[in-house]
């Protein structure tokens, strides 16, 4: 497909979650009353009727508060969850930044947990020998290739999620707080290599709060309030508008 053609299309999504209104001290008692429909539970909304097409090679910000449905949203466009309601449709394959180091086992070293996360990006042994320098190099992290993950800071599981979710360019690039974790140095080679992905032609998804980082990556903004779509077009012009609601809500308060 060309560049400037949709690569994701949001149609009408919902994201429904049951919350149990009664506590259960063990997952038997839970079951129990699942069991015997003595459990009540509140609906919570995480996204309520989002429409929105991402075109192909465009960089894109999700912008809005904690709980404002960002993370849900992403997930739901990365296949990890399915919506309640609506429609999601991607075309090309995804590179997901969610949630650095779930795919990890603490239990096994760097060096294994590289050759699991290879597979499930769906690479066969022989590509992640060839790519395994080339990951190790970026993370920095020789010294620690047969430490069990389980002893990693927080920072060295982002530059090993990060190094290894990059080091082939997917066509889209989904980053949820990635640049967060770690020391600045290694924040900025993050940033390098995601633009050097969208120069080849990477679409990317970028969730983060700091407007200096949104504004610097992105062309566009979507901004999410309690799981509803408030605005979506220019990063400058979403941004704007969100810091100056979010002014007016301080000065209410």
């Amino acid at each position: 497909m060309n560049k400037g053609s949709p690569i994701i299309e949001v149609r009408n999504v919902s994201m429904r979650f049951n919350l149990a209104t009664e506590k259960t001290d063990t997952v038997k008692e839970y079951i129990v009353k699942l069991l015997k429909r003595q459990l009540m539970f509140n609906e919570f909304y995480a996204l309520r009727d989002v429409s929105l097409t991402v075109n192909r090679g465009e960089a894109v910000a999700l912008i809005g508060a904690n709980g404002s449905g960002k993370s849900t949203l992403l997930k739901c466009i990365a296949g990890v969850l399915y919506p309640t309601t609506g429609s999601i449709q991607v075309r090309g394959s995804i590179a997901p930044l969610i949630e650095l180091g779930a795919g990890f086992d603490p239990d096994l070293t760097a060096r294994e947990n590289i050759y699991l996360n290879g597979a499930v990006f769906g690479h066969d042994r022989e590509f992640m020998d060839e790519h395994f320098k080339s990951i190790v190099d970026f993370a920095e992290l020789w010294d620690f290739i047969d430490v069990p993950v389980k002893n990693f800071s927080s920072g060295m599981v982002a530059r090993l999620g990060f190094s290894i979710a990059t080091e082939v360019s997917a066509d889209i690039l989904v980053v949820d707080e990635i640049l967060a974790v770690g020391d600045f140095r290694f924040q900025q080679k993050c940033k390098e290599r995601m633009a050097d992905m969208m120069k080849g032609g990477t679409t990317l998804l970028f969730v983060s709060h700091s407007e200096e980082q949104v504004r610097e990556l992105c062309q566009k903004a979507v901004w999410l309030q309690r799981g509803e779509l408030m605005m979506w077009g220019s990063c400058a012009s979403v941004v704007e508008s969100y810091l100056a609601a979010q002014e007016i809500g301080r000065r209410s308060q």
